[in-house]
Formats: structure tokens, sequence, C-alpha cells
């Protein structure tokens, strides 16, 4: 259900794109934003592990410095059939863990040292099972795109508040300036939560596929509980535009409207599924 979620939210943001880039400047202006959003967010996504690794000073680790995490991860990306991804270790008190690199050839599992301080080994476990979910459903180049498709409506958006004000953009009797102004206002908004909508339901799929790869989801149940409080405690130092990548939103808290905009959805909705999801798996077992 999450797989013709992303599909549909992927529509409706390519829609939301063609009408805007039309309103404002024809196919060449909606082509010329693409263009810009698509360099830009592309490189990002090409380069995006070495980029994440070094803002968090992650460092690799092998089978002698850890041997039982190691195994861990080449037994887990082995039931899920693919590469066994590289697995570092970030310097950071706070409990989190990411997954990246552009495909399942070239990807990382990174766990936060302060995951692995308060998490045992049945919760380390279903992490891990959630990461390498992301790296076999490809997760990376999905939000690469979306956010190229989201970028370029944002790239519209802000030239046509600059049209606006000093009178360019479409030169026919169908242009109208405060209507423009109007949607370049709401149309990066509705991007942004068409964006991490997508987001969301990629999370829902990995903690989904995790708990098969495991076998079980009550780790993962244990692990997201404890992990989103001990975010409360100890933020993280992510960046901000790297926080889709976390398992746990390393800005946790967030209440009211701002919510909307979470990279994740709510902890508590997580669990509910993968409760749900249990009597499936004890019978698959």
């Amino acid at each position: 259900m999450s797989t013709v979620k992303v599909a549909f939210l992927l529509t409706l943001l390519t829609g939301l794109l063609v009408w805007l880039g039309n309103l404002f400047g024809g196919t060449g202006g909606m082509v010329a934003a693409l263009g810009i959003a698509a360099v830009l967010n592309l490189g990002s996504y090409w380069f995006s592990d070495k980029i994440v690794l070094r803002m968090t000073r992650a460092e690799p680790v092998d089978e002698a410095q850890a041997p039982e995490l190691y195994r861990m991860v080449a037994r887990l990306s082995e039931r899920a059939a693919v590469p066994m991804p590289r697995l570092y270790v970030v310097p950071d008190r706070s409990p989190n863990a990411f997954a990246t690199g552009r495909n399942p050839a070239n990807g990382v599992v990174a766990v936060n040292q302060g995951l692995l301080d308060i998490l045992d080994r049945t919760e380390v476990e279903g992490v891990i099972a959630h990461e390498i979910a992301h790296i076999k459903h490809r997760d990376t180049l999905t939000m690469a795109v979306v956010a190229t498709v989201a970028g370029a409506v944002m790239v519209i958006a802000d030239i046509m508040r600059f049209s606006a004000f000093f009178g360019f953009g479409r030169d026919d009797d169908e242009a109208n300036p405060v209507a423009m102004l109007a949607m370049a206002f709401v149309a990066p908004i509705a991007a942004m939560l068409i964006q991490m909508g997508v987001s969301r339901a990629r999370e829902y799929e990995a903690d989904r596929l995790g708990a098969e790869l495991a076998g079980t989801g009550r780790g993962l149940q244990n692990a997201l509980m404890k992990l989103h409080n001990g975010v409360l405690q100890e933020p993280g130092h992510m960046p901000a535009q790297a926080a889709h990548l976390c398992i746990v939103n390393p800005f946790s808290g967030l209440k009211g409207l701002v919510s909307l905009f979470s990279t994740h959805p709510p902890v508590d909705e997580r669990i509910r599924r993968l409760e749900a999801l249990e009597p499936d798996l004890r019978r698959a077992a």
C-alpha cells in the first residue's frame, strides 16, 4: 500500500510542477527550473554517502572491531538479497541510525554510538534490518527524485514571487500577478507536504520489511520507543537536510501544525503497525 501511496504522491508532485511551470512561463520555464533542480539534487544523490558520512564524522568499522554488529549486518543483508553494506559508527551520543548510498552496491549503514549504548541485541537487529530495507528499496534514489521535483517547484515559486513584483513572466492576457503571487507562496508548502508524505511512506515500508527480515517486529518496536525518548533527552547533530535518513527524527518533539513537516511518521503509529504485523510474522516463521 505504501508503494501505491508513493506513486500517487509523486504523480501529484509532478502535476504541481507542470501546472506551476505553465502558469508562470510555459513549458520553457518549467523545463529550465527542472534542469536546475536536477543538477543540484541528483548531484547530491550521487555523492550522498560521502557527504553525510563526512558531515557526521562517521568512522568505518570492520569485523575485527565489532564482530557481533558486523555479522548481524552480513546476515540481514544476505536475507534481503543485497550486497553487504559498508558499516560505520558515528561518534554521537544521540541514539540514531541511518542508511545511505546511491544503490545497493554502494549501500552504507551507520549507527550512532548513543544507539549502541542503550539498545540490546534484539533491538539493534531490528534497527539494522530497517536500514537494510531502505537500501533494498533504493529509498535514497526515490527521495532524490522527489527532492528534484520539489526543488523545481520551489525554484519556479521563487521566480514567480520576483516576477509578480517586477512585472516579468508570461506576456499574455491570462497572466494574473495576484494569482501568481498567491501560488508562489502556496506551491512550496504543498510541495514540502508531499515530499514529507513520501518520506513517511518510505519509513512505514522499511519498518514492514525490516520486521520481516528480523523475523519479528518486537525488537524494532522497542528500539523505536527507546530511540524516540533518547533523542528527546539527547538531540542529535544530523544536519536538517539529511534528517530524513535517520530511523527516528533527530528533531523529535514537534507538535501541532509544525509536525506536518516532519520527515517521519509518529512513533506511536509505527509501533501500532508493527504490532498488527506480528501475527503474520509468527505464522511465517
